[in-house]
C-alpha cells in the first residue's frame, strides 16, 4: 500500500535525525494515529530498566489510558515480551490473555522489538474493528517496529 511506503520512509528518514528514541516513538505513535484510520491505539511498551519483569507505557497516542506496567507474563503484551514473537489476536474478548485498556477496542497487534537479540521495547497497535490486522498490515507494523530497533541498537 502506498500509504504504507510513505510512512516507513518518513519513519526512516526521521530517524536518521531524531534526537532520542522517545522522540522516534512519538513521531510513530503520531503519525500512525494520524494516517491509518482503524488504529485507534498506538504505543509503545519499554522494558523497565530497574525491574525487567515488568513493562512500563512508553509515548502513545489514543482516547484512553493503557496499561501503565505489565508483567511479562500477563496480558497480549506479556505474551509477545515473553515469547519474542509478534502477537496477533482479531477478536479480544475471545483470547483470555487480552488486558482490557478499553471496551472499545476490538483487534490488537503487539510487535516485539529486539536489539541484539533481546527485548527493549514492544509496539502496540489496538484498533475498534475486529480484524484490522491482516498480513500487509502486521507486516507494516513490524517495518515500523524495526525502524524503532534499528534505531536503539546504534546507541
Amino acid at each position: 500500500m502506498l500509504v504504507h511506503e510513505e510512512l516507513l520512509r518518513e519513519f526512516r528518514d526521521f530517524a536518521l535525525a531524531a534526537p532520542n528514541a522517545k522522540s522516534l516513538m512519538e513521531r510513530i505513535g503520531q503519525r500512525l494515529h494520524e494516517k491509518m484510520t482503524r488504529y485507534n491505539w498506538v504505543g509503545f511498551y519499554l522494558l523497565d530498566p530497574a525491574d525487567p519483569g515488568f513493562l512500563l507505557v512508553g509515548p502513545f497516542v489514543g482516547s484512553f489510558t493503557p496499561n501503565a506496567r505489565i508483567p511479562l507474563n500477563t496480558g497480549l503484551c506479556g505474551a509477545a515480551a515473553s515469547s519474542g514473537q509478534v502477537v496477533v489476536v482479531h477478536d479480544v474478548s475471545t483470547d483470555p490473555r487480552y488486558l482490557s485498556g478499553s471496551t472499545m477496542v476490538k483487534c490488537e497487534i503487539v510487535v516485539p522489538i529486539l536489539v541484539k537479540n533481546k527485548l527493549a521495547a514492544e509496539l502496540d497497535v489496538e484498533s475498534y474493528f475486529a480484524g484490522t490486522f491482516t498480513q500487509s498490515e502486521q507486516d507494516f507494523v513490524e517495518a515500523c517496529a524495526a525502524i524503532v530497533g534499528k534505531y536503539l541498537g546504534k546507541g
